[in-house]
């Protein structure tokens, strides 16, 4: 859209600056600069009419690339007048986007599904004209289980290079199956020069001026798929690469005959396992947030079961020895549970390995705090137990009083203790945006 926003003030920028004569005169040129290249555009078509009887004679019906069309817009228009939003990431999700922890934990078919889900009705648009115009053309020219193929081959790897690259990251769209599909006809053009150098009869051949007509599509392609920040353009060119070298072994003898359906088929299998050798080392990302969440939450939580037991304490209904033991046998291995837990998660992505690495430090933190803790209500008790066995008589609110004033005078382990904690709430400060 950037681009768009720029063309637009541009052509407020040149309409402000010149007068009504300017833009009249500016006006008729391009009526008749127009007139000439439509008159220039039915002159190349009308050339371009043995071609496109030589595609009809080989491909007399086109069934794949209809099919395709159909399928991307009926999708669209579903997710358009259905249950939320077009541009909820969980919509997208819901129809067969890619996300890393949904694809590669068993959900593999979102490779090919993704190719049909679109994130806006411009991008969609322009895919749809793409493939309309690319897939007519190739489809009669190689056939449509070449076709096939390459969109999928294409599709797939550009959907694997892409969860590489962004594992959390919802991401959708036919770009890398339409790269493949251009790669698969620059593949036979070349082959169409090296057959007409060898001698062989050229009933099938793309000429020059029949390209000049996927250029304004192309370039629009291009624009929209270097606009869209949530795919990345290395995908594409994994696409790319696939219909290339796809192509080279599909469109041998192109001009002649389309490729064989043992050959699609055996170039059909050497792409499936390119796929799923680059796919199998990518297995079982996992998403680590709903595990952090629980982490904040049991701070909160174990923080509340302290507090009561020490509004239990000072109220006499608790001795410092059973707060000892309650942090022991409670808090504490609540704690290491959760720690054994989260570094027994394997497949942890890039960006999320930051995230556990803080969340590990806090729990290590934390549970030492609160062993240091238990630590001095342990000496506390021992305190008690010294003073009940000399003979000291104390009104009972007098020796708790003592008992509390004991612990908080002793600095060294209170600030310890302290400090500990100080140090894992930093750590915790750090994971909890992730939480949320």
């Amino acid at each position: 859209m950037a681009w768009f926003l720029f063309l637009l003030v541009v052509v407020a920028i040149v309409y402000r600056m010149t007068t009504a004569e300017d833009r009249e005169r500016l006006l008729q040129r391009a009526v008749l600069v127009l007139r000439e290249l439509i008159a220039a555009a039915r002159r190349q078509r009308a050339d371009l009419d043995p071609f496109r009887a030589a595609l009809r004679a080989r491909t007399p019906i086109l069934i794949l690339t209809p099919a395709i069309v159909a399928v991307n817009v009926a999708i669209f228009m579903l997710m358009l007048f259905g249950a939320g939003a077009l541009s909820d990431p969980a919509t997208l999700v819901g129809w067969g986007a890619n996300l890393g922890p949904r694809t590669t934990n068993g959900e593999w078919w979102r490779l090919i599904a993704s190719t049909f889900v679109h994130t806006g009705f411009l991008r969609m648009a322009v895919d749809i004209v793409v493939l309309a115009q690319l897939g007519m053309l190739v489809e009669r020219l190689v056939g449509r289980l070449a076709v096939a193929a390459v969109y999928c081959s294409a599709g797939a790897l550009a959907a694997l290079v892409n969860l590489s690259a962004y594992p959390m990251a919802v991401t959708a769209g036919p770009s890398g199956a339409l790269f493949g599909l251009y790669g698969l006809l620059l593949a036979s053009i070349v082959h169409r020069d090296s057959d007409r150098e060898d001698g062989d009869p050229q009933t099938v051949a793309v000429p020059p001026s029949a390209l000049l007509w996927f250029i304004p599509a192309a370039v629009m392609f291009i624009v929209s798929a270097l606009s869209n920040d949530g795919f990345a353009f290395t995908a594409d060119v994994a696409g790319l690469l696939v219909g290339l070298l796809g192509g080279f072994v599909l469109t041998y003898g192109i001009i002649s005959h389309p490729p064989p359906p043992r050959r699609v088929l055996v170039t059909a299998v050497v792409a499936l396992a390119a796929i799923v050798a680059r796919a199998v080392p990518m297995r079982g990302i996992t998403d680590v947030r709903p595990d952090i969440s629980r982490i904040v939450a049991l701070e909160d939580r174990m923080t509340g079961v302290y507090q009561i037991a020490l509004d239990r304490f000072k109220k006499g209904a608790m001795s410092a020895e059973a707060v000892a033991q309650l942090i022991d046998r409670t808090i504490v291995p609540e704690l290491e549970a959760a720690d054994i837990h989260l570094r027994s998660i394997h497949g942890v992505p890039p960006e999320h390995q930051p995230l556990v690495a803080d969340a590990e430090e806090y729990l290590r933190l934390r549970s030492a705090s609160w062993r240091l803790f238990a630590e001095g209500w342990r000496s506390t008790n021992r305190l008690l137990r010294r003073e009940r066995r000399d003979g000291v008589v104390l009104s009972d609110a007098t020796w708790r009083t003592q008992v509390e004033a004991q612990f908080r005078a002793n600095a060294a382990a209170r600030g310890k203790a302290e400090g500990t904690e100080s140090a894992s709430l930093k750590a915790l400060q750090r994971i909890k945006p992730s939480s949320e």
